[in-house]
């Protein structure tokens, strides 16, 4: 018989009080659906993989792998719901579900029916190839790529429900398959509509900007809050919203819904509530912001007055009918973003000189101001009069264009506004 003195004794409870409580929280992780390490794949502009990188860290997740249009990175179950409502400058939140290489179909097929389906796919969900993208890859039809993997997911999913086929009335699980150099990576897509789309934008103007390209733009440029920002080509005045909801703390997924949240196998609903409830409590209505948007056409200001409207940061925001001619403003320290005209029809090309002329004279009148600008006009800094302190190639759609930044000086002392 073996006999334990005190000190031994109260050393096996605190060791079994210890166990105790561990096994209790990890009953409350597995719970809140936060036992399973998942990988991310966040599709973007290509350009702006730094500054999606950059919000991904500030949410406090790992990045994986950072490569051209897309970064991956891990989290909890936990992480989906909030890169969701969070991110500014994605365009969609992918859970990763499998990788490997294919030069052939039938490698294809055979790479895509091993992934374990049934994991994610109830067996009346809804599933197809949403879309497939080929980059340097033996395999470059999107059609043929998307029937050969239909089969395959199908086939899996016959295998694991011993079923012979699928009436697919139920909710809706798209996925999306990337090929880069033959390494395929597949992806289940949870937002549905592109996280661009947050909701509030009804009506457009003829060449809108992307909101989460607007965004970015923004998050480019060192403007904070408390700084003037004015966009005198605002159109359906997304730069303006944009930089109202960062002002406000506002997340951009908070008045929208995304395909998983009825995945509620694979996230409970109260993951979604609990990331919805952190946007609300975040959000600063209060902020005091100098930020206008112009627009020579009444209508388009009716517009981007409609648009703050149903974003919630009408009172944030100052529009108003006025030509690039008349740029002006009394404070000094402020800030030009903007997104002019491109002139893509020919006879809209011929008047850009004299309209980039007309924003450089307007810029030089105010000594102390920063201009940001993205264009497709190859001849923008010439016709400005003055050669930008930094170009960035971005890719607005498939359209390449630059953006310009014109630093001005920084503020001494005092308020900044």
């Amino acid at each position: 018989m073996v006999y334990l003195d005190h000190t031994a004794f109260c050393g096996f409870g605190l060791l079994f009080d210890v166990f105790w409580y561990r096994m209790k929280f990890v009953s409350f992780e597995r719970e809140q659906g936060k036992m399973e390490r998942v990988e991310y794949i966040v599709p973007c502009h290509f350009g702006l993989e730094s500054v999606l990188k950059k919000e991904i860290m500030d949410l406090g997740y790992e990045i994986v792998s950072v490569e051209d249009g897309r970064i991956t990175f891990a989290g909890d179950v936990q992480a989906m719901c909030r890169a969701n409502i969070f991110l500014r400058t994605a365009e969609r939140v992918l859970i990763k579900v499998g990788s490997f290489h294919a030069e052939t179909f039938e490698e294809l097929f055979q790479g895509t029916k091993a992934i374990p389906w049934d994991h994610y796919i109830p067996k009346n969900g809804k599933f197809w190839v949403a879309k497939a993208a080929s980059v340097k890859s033996k395999l470059f039809s999107p059609s043929d790529i998307q029937s050969i993997m239909k089969k395959a997911m199908v086939e899996r999913m016959k295998a694991a429900y011993h079923v012979e086929w699928f009436d697919e009335r139920g909710d809706a699980y798209p996925v999306r398959v990337f090929l880069m150099k033959d390494e395929v990576t597949v992806g289940l897509d949870t937002t549905g509509d592109s996280l661009h789309k947050r909701g509030y934008r009804k009506l457009t103007a003829k060449a809108p900007i992307a909101e989460n390209l607007a965004a970015a733009l923004i998050m480019l440029t060192p403007w904070k809050r408390d700084r003037i920002l004015v966009d005198p080509f605002c159109g359906s005045g997304t730069i303006p919203i944009e930089a109202a909801m960062m002002a406000a703390n506002m997340a951009p997924g908070i008045n929208r819904s995304f395909t998983a949240e009825t995945w509620s196998h694979l996230a409970d609903r109260k993951c979604w509530y609990r990331a919805a409830d952190e946007a609300e409590s975040l959000i600063d209505m209060d902020v005091e912001t100098d930020i206008q948007g112009y627009d020579m056409d009444d209508e388009m200001v009716t517009i981007a007055r409609a648009n703050a409207r149903l974003a919630g940061v009408e009172q944030l925001i100052h529009f108003q009918r006025r030509g690039v001619e008349q740029l002006s403003h009394p404070k000094k320290y402020g800030f030009i973003i903007t997104n002019p005209p491109y002139g893509e029809r020919l006879e809209d090309k011929k008047n850009l000189a004299g309209l980039y002329g007309t924003i450089g004279e307007r810029y030089r009148m105010l000594d102390s101001w920063s201009m940001y600008l993205i264009t497709s006009y190859e001849k923008a800094e010439q016709a400005i009069g003055r050669k930008a302190d930094k170009n960035r190639k971005l890719y607005n759609g498939m359209m390449k264009t630059y953006f310009y930044q014109f630093a001005g000086p920084k503020p001494t002392g005092g308020r900044r506004r």
